[in-house]
């Protein structure tokens, strides 16, 4: 067995509970809910999960159970386990290829809900409880709590409520991140209190996890890395839409809107994310803030040339190489990287006092401004909704982006009715497109499908859309959000029935 150093176990009374992966995965029984460290894919458990899943695909034991974590997970845990069978719950978020598989093929039953709310979930017993945490730490304390490492996610709660905690002490990452997390818990109502955040930066609670000595029940060594996403390179289409943003923060500032250096940004991640945040980089932009749920490359890059004062996050979710250079230059990063618990990272009261600017991706938003984030034609699961929905309700300013076009111009990012709803008209301001800028705020029904349907939508598809809109009107009487119901869905089954959603008249 490894040999763990002195300086990442702080009693070694503790050395007594250090176990091989294959033993610490023994103490999981069948219909245990597990809640596990990480968060898109980053910080989670890498040497238990496997373990767990070889019972079931070498072992030949039978059993399930529920898994919670902070959001997706890397192959060494969704991957593994979903394919090994042992799923028969998931929540919150998804992105795993095998996993998404499985729930829209009905193997796995899944919840998708915003990830400020996964907490309360737990907290409030709408589901069942955690028996079981699996964690990763890169310290334990003399007193049994411990460091996380490159996410926090809703580790905390999982370990209050387990009876079982058992963590991954990860040696191949770096304790220069210790003093980085910033743990606060929000107690249930009606004692909770205001969460006394007031700037991006402020750090309100412990830099470790609390757990104690007496909680730890097993101890594994591991060395391994997050299996981090590549880079998606940034297309001339996601650069336009960038473009399309950084003119339109200009134009609030020169408007008298947003302050010089901005509000603190929150954004999703992707292609059209990075772009952006790459922009800034490279804009005159300075003293920069971000409060949100991850930090991916080009916020990191934000901080390390000195554009940004704070990045607060509950991850870094990077690519190999944006990992391999934050653990290069994480001197850079000391007193500007906070990472919080994902009840603080996406609080509705901290994204409304902060004033958060909201960047999120849409697959697809009609004319009337309500947004599909998570399914494929209303039916399939595509991804979660993770924390957009924290933000673009709560923040000051809800900006989505989308591609006006897909799969080679066959499917129209903007529809008459979208075939699912993330989010409503209520909570939708502006749309980006590499095509121009959507700003409805303040209009009504009708005066945003002319805005949206102009300067959004791809003008293969904009004489379809405005003669949907145009009989919409006429038929209804000029209603206040006008549509034709036998033909509100007819983009999506002409795409069924002809792989296109262009159709003639």
């Amino acid at each position: 067995m490894t040999q763990i150093p002195a300086e990442r176990l702080g009693n070694e009374v503790l050395r007594s509970k250090i176990m091989t992966a294959e033993e610490a995965a023994k103490l999981v029984k069948d219909g245990d809910t597990v809640g596990v460290s990480g968060f898109t894919p980053s910080a989670y458990p890498k040497v238990v999960p496997p373990a767990i899943a070889k019972r079931a695909t070498e072992g030949g034991e039978k059993f399930k159970i529920n898994l919670y974590s902070g959001a997706s997970l890397g192959p060494e845990c969704d991957t593994a386990l979903t394919e090994a069978g042992v799923i028969n719950y998931r929540m919150p978020y998804q992105t795993n290829a095998t996993i998404r598989k499985a729930i829209n093929a009905g193997e796995v039953k899944y919840t998708d809900m915003h990830l400020s709310h996964s907490t309360q979930y737990v907290n409030y017993g709408f589901i069942p409880r955690v028996n079981v945490a699996i964690v990763e730490a890169i310290q334990i304390t003399p007193e049994g709590h411990f460091y996380p490492a490159t996410a926090v996610g809703n580790v905390q709660t999982y370990v209050n409520q387990a009876d079982v905690v058992i963590i991954e002490l990860n040696c191949a990452k770096p304790l220069e991140m210790v003093g980085m997390h910033d743990i606060y818990e929000c107690v249930n109502p009606p004692e909770r209190e205001p969460i006394p955040i007031k700037k991006p930066g402020d750090r309100v609670g412990t830099p470790y996890v609390k757990c104690g000595l007496d909680k730890i029940s097993a101890i594994v060594y591991s060395d391994l890395q997050d299996t981090a996403r590549p880079l998606t390179p940034v297309d001339e289409t996601s650069q336009k839409i960038a473009d399309n943003m950084l003119a339109f923060l200009r134009a609030e500032v020169a408007a008298g809107r947003l302050p010089k250096n901005l509000l603190p940004m929150q954004s999703g991640v992707g292609s059209v994310a990075n772009a952006v945040l790459y922009g800034l980089a490279d804009s005159e932009f300075e003293h920069l803030n971000f409060y949100g749920e991850v930090a991916q490359d080009s916020m990191l890059e934000c901080v390390r040339r000195g554009k940004a004062d704070v990045c607060s996050a509950t991850s870094i979710t990077a690519s190999p190489e944006g990992l391999e250079a934050f653990y290069r230059d994480i001197d850079k990063f000391v007193g500007k990287m906070v990472l919080r618990p994902q009840e603080i990272a996406n609080s509705p009261e901290v994204a409304r006092r902060l004033g958060v600017i909201s960047m999120n991706t849409a697959l697809e938003a009609d004319i009337y401004g309500n947004v599909n984030s998570t399914h494929t034609t209303g039916t399939r699961m595509m991804n979660g909704i993770g924390g957009s929905g924290d933000f673009a309700r709560n923040g000051a300013l809800s900006c989505f982006f989308c591609h006006s076009v897909a799969k080679g111009g066959a499917i129209s990012a903007v529809v008459p009715m979208c075939s699912h709803v993330d989010h409503t008209e209520h909570d939708t301001h502006v749309f980006i497109s590499e095509q121009g800028v959507a700003d409805v705020r303040g209009l009504s029904p009708k005066e945003r499908a002319k805005v949206i349907i102009n300067n959004v939508a791809h003008p293969t598809f904009r004489d379809q859309l405005m003669d949907y809109f145009e009989r919409a009107c006429a038929l209804n009487g000029n209603s206040q959000t006008p549509h034709i119901l036998s033909e509100a869905f007819k983009f999506h089954t002409s795409l069924a029935e002809t792989g296109s959603m262009l159709f003639k008249k």
